[in-house]
């Protein structure tokens, strides 16, 4: 699939075998930066004026194998469509300005799943890296991995470095891959790195131990989204997220369009984020 040439695209699933003829309408354009944020504010915020936007959103994308369950497809097909969500969210999430989106793609936990389906996740990530990678760099998205390389086969291993690599200089958003990632491992691993470099215990501080995760360098999550009716964290970004605005909604990650984001932006917009303090009462 390609962004925005008007013309239509042919998908392919992770066999390389070509899926339908996707319309054109369903091409990705070009992101339009700075004037999504006034069509948000427009359109969403029209009785809410002035309603703030988080900088850095996370998703769990929860969901995918009872979608394709649902549907009487294998798991792996919710994965795929879960892929394609990818795009429209990221997207539009650069049309309202955000500059951080970080996607929760695949869990230390998840190798326990059967091997099948971690075979095809793996799979889908190299398929998606190589066909999105060029048209994200034309569209200014950043790409950062957050996770462990270690455990993923070499190959996979060089097309994540080449993206990150690849796109280093965009600005326009952030497209922040958390993959082979848990929040357990990722503080392990900073403590690990903060002793190698002789950093002394007391002379650690919460800001110099942040710098040493995987996201060192990106702003903490301001809103967690998870998708598919679960109630609970799964391990994710439990450094960052100490103060984030948690928001849960029971769609399935394939069905979590743009009118459901707008429904978490909203109600993060309408949250008195206090970070411990008690504020003053509103004239």
């Amino acid at each position: 699939m390609q962004y925005g040439n008007g013309h239509d695209v042919v998908s392919r699933d992770l066999y390389g075998h070509a899926n339908e003829q996707l319309p054109s309408e369903h091409v990705i354009n070009d992101f339009p930066g700075k004037k999504g944020v006034a069509l948000h504010r427009e359109a969403i915020a029209k009785e809410h004026a002035a309603l703030p936007l988080p900088n850095h959103i996370g998703i769990i994308m929860d969901g995918n194998g009872r979608w394709a369950v649902s549907r009487g497809l294998p798991r792996i097909a919710g994965h795929h469509a879960g892929v394609e969500n990818v795009r429209r969210i990221l997207r539009k999430s650069a049309e309202y300005g955000i500059k951080v989106l970080t996607i929760y793609a695949f869990s230390t936990e998840n190798w326990r799943r059967p091997a099948d389906e971690v075979s095809g996740l793996m799979r889908l990530l190299g398929v998606t890296i190589q066909r999105e990678l060029k048209d994200l760099h034309k569209n200014g998205v950043r790409v950062v991995h957050s996770g462990r390389l270690d455990g993923i086969n070499n190959h996979l291993q060089d097309q994540i470095r080449h993206a990150v690599e690849f796109t280093q200089h965009n600005e326009r958003i952030t497209l922040n891959v958390a993959f082979n990632y848990g929040g357990r491992a990722e503080i392990l691993d900073a403590m690990r790195r903060a002793l190698a470099d002789g950093v002394a215990p007391d002379e650690m501080t919460e800001e110099s131990f942040g710098r040493y995760l995987y996201t060192g360098g990106l702003p903490d999550p301001d809103l967690i989204i998870r998708t598919g009716g679960e109630w609970r964290l799964s391990n994710f970004m439990i450094w960052q997220a100490a103060y984030a605005e948690y928001y849960t909604t029971p769609t399935y990650w394939p069905e979590f369009d743009e009118s459901e984001l707008d429904k978490a932006l909203l109600e993060f917009g309408m949250r008195e984020r206090r970070f411990g303090r008690v504020l003053p009462p509103k004239s």
